[in-house]
């Protein structure tokens, strides 16, 4: 929670900016949260309103930095909402979402996450956790010099959630909560996280789906301590996520579209992906992860691999070694320990 005079301070802030919300079905709002010097741009923090005498719900909360405070804070006022009469839930552990989830929160409210995202956020505030990310992207052969910018720059780092405490809760798959006309239920779909999830209000067709289905950029599926097959895990969701008879859904970022079409279009694009993956590893065989993200395409306004933001790198990253990991456990590609990095080939490919 916030100290008195740091929300007096928020509220002078607050009262000078527009608040950017548009309200998307009947007793659900969208509040537009700023992600300065971020390619995507903005945040959807949802706000359902309760009945009379009823807590509101506040669904992801932003970065834990000044812009994103007040854009929050901002579009709560403007909402007639304010953290004492607030629960919050969150889609998953990422700092975009979760960073100001205990300032939104009043000394009686209660911030809902998986289980298993919980743990992680736990376990981020140990300093053993980095040491092991540092070497999972070391033995990928992520540059020293890279890594050291990656982190000292990275938002999710410096703008993550201050520290977890006894109003956080946890949830797992079937978990139900019911505010205004909605009673969403928690569906577990691993994979952007491990312990991603979406909200589903069946009567009405609303789900919130949060980071793992987004509709003009692709979630970032990268590879977790906690997933030998963080991709594996992902399609399998995705196909999970296509039972639903959604008519609307509530991305965590950009726009909404056509559920069932996106789905689909995911899919195939992680298909194309791994073909592009295993193509590189056949024409330039015994590559690290960092050296295949290297030749990989991506969409960013970058002229080159080396003028990418180290940042953007690390995520690039992450994502090919969870397209590396997938091949493997298919027994499509193979690898090779060389040194303290794994070098990859094809199955018939042999290292010289």
């Amino acid at each position: 929670m916030l100290k008195e005079n740091k929300r007096e301070e928020i509220t002078k802030n607050i009262e000078k900016r527009e608040a950017l919300v548009e309200q998307v079905a009947d007793g659900i709002w969208r509040i537009g949260v700023e992600l300065p010097q971020n390619p995507l741009r903005e945040l959807n923090s949802y706000l359902i309103k309760g009945k009379e005498n009823e807590r509101d719900l506040l669904i992801d909360t932003g970065f834990r930095r000044e812009e994103c405070r007040e854009a929050l804070f901002a579009g709560l006022r403007a909402l007639g909402s304010s953290p004492d009469r607030l629960d919050i839930l969150l889609t998953h552990l990422h700092s975009d979402h979760t960073g100001l989830a205990r300032e939104a929160a009043g000394a009686d409210s209660r911030i809902y996450i998986s289980g298993t995202d919980l743990a992680i956020l736990k376990d981020g505030f140990t300093p053993e956790r980095p040491l092991r990310l540092a070497e999972q992207f070391r033995a990928g052969g992520f540059p020293e010099d890279e890594m050291k910018k990656t982190q000292a720059l990275n938002p999710a780092v410096r703008y993550k959630l201050d520290q977890v405490d006894d109003r956080f809760v946890p949830i797992e798959a079937g978990w139900k909560y019911t505010v205004g006309d909605y009673t969403l239920e928690m569906i577990s779909v691993p994979g952007h996280t491990p312990g991603n999830a979406m909200f589903w209000a069946e009567k009405q067709g609303v789900m919130f789906t949060g980071d793992h289905i987004l509709f003009d950029i692709s979630p970032n599926i990268t590879s977790w301590l906690e997933s030998e097959d963080s991709l594996g895990d992902y399609l399998d969701s995705l196909r999970l996520a296509r039972k639903y008879p959604v008519r609307l859904a509530l991305p965590g970022h950009r726009k909404t579209g056509d559920y069932a079409a996106r789905i689909e279009a995911l899919l195939a694009h992680h298909e194309r992906r791994l073909e592009e993956t295993e193509a590189l590893l056949a024409e330039h065989p015994g590559m690290t992860a960092y050296e295949t993200a290297g030749k990989m395409r991506w969409k960013i306004r970058a002229a080159s691999w080396e003028e990418f933001p180290p940042s953007q790198k690390w995520f690039a990253v992450g994502e090919c070694m969870a397209h590396l990991d997938y091949l493997r456990l298919r027994g499509r590609i193979r690898r090779e320990m060389d040194g303290e990095v794994w070098r990859w080939f094809t199955v018939t490919a042999k290292y010289c």
